[in-house]
């Protein structure tokens, strides 16, 4: 096997004269010693910061900084025993067996990696740290041992139980103490300071093994052996080496910190603001430590999709971005500002009291509504902000960050630019959407929905003149569920679209059913904006008359005033097609939502429903100055207008005196279902 030749300065020999045998005792060079100590010190430190890599990494990257740590400390503790060796002198040319040496290096760096591997869960128990500590301490001591057995020399070797029993229980210790540091430090950034003292004490932890072991050493040799003398040190040698010590750990070091000022900002920055991104959030909650209660604020911009889309995504960059630098006034010590979305931030406080939440989301809402000025443009915006505060020991974070999400979607239903604080009622709500969502899907499949039928009534003529078909759903624990709480749903998810299919086939073979019967009345039926983006709804009603047989002018579609929010010509295109097919348009809600006045003369439609909000409130004079304005434009541009919610006989009259004349609500009939349509009919129209 080849031979790695160290000769050794000679110092001071000692012969202690026996029968047969001599005990050599020799000396130590105290710049060598000093030399091995530094390099303990500074793979301790080296190891210190990459253990927190350790545990925070994930996937390949875990790996990476577990190989790196265990180098790191492996090759750290087996240099500062290789130069104690050299440090170690003889009146002797001493020989070290090459692969012996290699053997106790892999010791100690496979013992370093097992034990970072066994610690590397974020939580622990004792007992796994105890293993861990028993394993690198292990290694540490057949790295030294093999390492003494390695050395080639014409004399031998015998070890003192009593020494070398406490050589081990050093390294034992120290391993203990080691993986005890790395652990406390791994979750910490800063405080390098009380890094630097840990990384001191396991150097001199570790150098302690390493001297204690050597002093254990007993060198014998006796009269048939033959010493050779070697009285020159081969520097070269020694400064290589040295060299090279350091470079592994400049390397090291090299590595954290392209991690830490290149890697770490592309993973952990937001290239838009330069805030820390969804990804320092993860790492914030994961690596959290502490049973205080935070608060944990969720902002969204209001009306920041309209920015983007009459002005272009590179203003709204340029909005997220002044933001951004809004935001960063109010990062503390206690308080650190995520961008986990388009629009979406993230403001964590911690030791959070509700009054201090709220007080500083009233401030981040002033700052956000005062006026961006971008490239020529004044824009206005403001915020809608979410609170929730809790423990992370308590709970889960992702419950306090859907808590605050649920809080901020409440602030945008009540109007926007202002705050709202979580309780527990909207936990319950939130629950019971997730639940009807769920058993939204098999509703349908388990036949759960049924229709009802609400009449209109011409007071001009007195007489009936068609029903509104409308939805409800039986839920089999909750009981009957109203549209107004299932139809969003829907909406969201997509199963607006076989559920309004069912709702025309429904509506068009019950309105069948009653002229067969002798009582010919048209029949309404809502639509989504959803139907309109599959661009097959004009196949669709086509199909559900031809499948019912049922004739076209019986069937009026009603649609509202949102819907315009999308493509105007081509729910223009396709309104254009269904009414050509003979079914009548209608719009309801209008007046409440996006104002279509100006596309009005445009839009292929029959009448006007009137909301709630104008039939209610007749009495007072603006509403009506309203509504009659409405009939007058309505009269010009040919169209019916229908008045819901009628429910008073001086309500009736009013809007009779202003021309409206067809009217629906709970005077004249609230929704029934098929059983009973017959009876009604049969009374109001007098059938016998």
């Amino acid at each position: 096997m080849d031979q790695l030749i160290i000769p050794f300065v000679y110092e001071k020999l000692i012969i202690l004269k026996g029968a047969e045998s001599a005990m050599i005792e020799g000396n130590y060079n105290i710049y060598i010693v000093i030399l091995s100590i530094i390099i303990s010190i500074l793979a301790s430190f080296s190891a210190l910061n990459i253990a927190a890599k350790i545990s925070n990494a994930s996937g390949r990257g875990r790996w990476f900084w577990l190989f790196a740590g265990a180098l790191v400390m492996g090759s750290g503790v087996w240099s500062m025993h290789f130069f104690g060796m050299l440090a170690f002198h003889f009146h002797a040319l001493v020989k070290y067996d090459v692969g012996l040496t290699l053997l106790s290096m892999l010791a100690s760096v496979a013992s370093s990696f097992i034990a970072f591997y066994i610690t590397m869960p974020r939580d622990i128990n004792k007992l796994r740290l105890a293993i861990g500590g028993f394993i690198m301490g292990s290694g540490i001591v057949a790295m030294h041992y093999v390492g003494m057995k390695a050395m080639i020399m014409s004399f031998e070797i015998s070890y003192d139980k009593t020494l070398w029993i406490i050589s081990a229980l050093i390294a034992l210790g120290a391993s203990y103490a080691a993986l005890f540091l790395f652990l406390k430090f791994r979750n910490r950034s800063t405080s390098n300071w009380l890094k630097w003292i840990s990384a001191v004490v396991m150097g001199f932890a570790i150098c302690g093994m390493h001297y204690t072991g050597m002093k254990a050493a007993r060198f014998h040799y006796d009269s048939s052996m033959v010493m050779k003398h070697s009285q020159a040190m081969d520097f070269f040698l020694l400064y290589g080496v040295t060299v090279a010590i350091f470079l592994i750990l400049f390397i090291s070091w090299g590595a954290m910190f392209f991690d830490r000022h290149v890697l770490e900002k592309l993973a952990f920055q937001d290239a838009i603001t330069g805030l820390p991104n969804r990804n320092d959030m993860n790492r914030f909650f994961y690596t959290y430590v502490g049973d205080e209660s935070i608060g944990v604020m969720f902002l969204d911009l209001d009306r920041f999709k309209a920015i983007n889309d009459t002005l272009g995504h590179d203003i709204g960059d340029l909005l997220v971005h002044e933001v951004g630098n809004r935001l960063r006034n109010f990062i503390r010590r206690d308080q650190q500002v995520f961008r986990i979305g388009g629009d979406e931030f993230l403001i964590v406080i911690k030791h959070c009291s509700l009054e201090q939440a709220e007080q500083l989301a009233q401030k981040i809402l002033q700052s956000m509504k005062e006026v961006y000025r971008i490239k020529g443009n004044e824009l206005y915006v403001t915020g809608s902000i979410g609170i929730s505060i809790g423990s992370i020991k308590e709970s889960d974070r992702s419950e306090l960050l859907k808590a605050a999400d649920t809080a901020m979607y409440k602030a945008k239903g009540l109007g926007k630019n202002q705050y709202c604080v979580y309780t527990d009622e909207m936990g319950i709500k939130e629950v019971r959407k997730m639940e009807l969502e769920k058993d939204l899907q098999h509703a349908l499949e388990q036949n759960q929905f049924y229709m009802v039928y609400q009449p209109k009534w011409n007071v001009k003529t007195d007489k009936l003149c068609g029903f509104e078909a409308l939805i409800r759903w039986n839920h089999p624990r909750l009981g009957i569920v109203l549209p107004g709480e299932f139809i969003p749903i829907a909406e969201e998810t997509g199963l607006i679209i076989p559920m309004t299919t069912w709702v025309l086939e429904e509506a068009c073979r019950q309105c069948k059913s009653w002229g067969t019967k002798g009582f010919t009345q048209p029949i309404s039926v809502n639509l989504s904006a959803r139907l309109f983006e599959t661009d097959q709804l004009a196949e669709l009603i086509l199909n559900v008359l031809g499948k019912t047989c049922l004739e076209p002018n019986l069937l009026e579609l009603e649609i509202t005033e949102s819907m315009f929010f999308n493509d105007i010509n081509d729910i223009i295109r396709q309104l254009e097609i269904i009414r050509n097919m003979g079914v009548r348009i209608s719009m309801d809600d209008f007046g409440t939502g996006y104002s279509s006045i100006g596309l009005l003369d445009r839009i292929p439609i029959d009448a006007l429903k009137l909301d709630r909000l104008f039939t209610v409130d007749i009495d007072h004079p603006s509403k009506r100055a309203i509504v009659h304005a409405i009939i007058l434009m309505a009269e010009k541009l040919h169209l019916d207008v229908i008045a819901e919610s009628v429910e008073q006989q001086d309500h009736i009259d009013k809007l009779n005196e202003l021309g409206c004349y067809v009217v629906q609500g709970f005077f004249y009939g609230k929704p029934m279902r098929d059983e009973k349509i017959s009876q009604y009919m049969k009374e109001v129209l007098q059938f016998a």
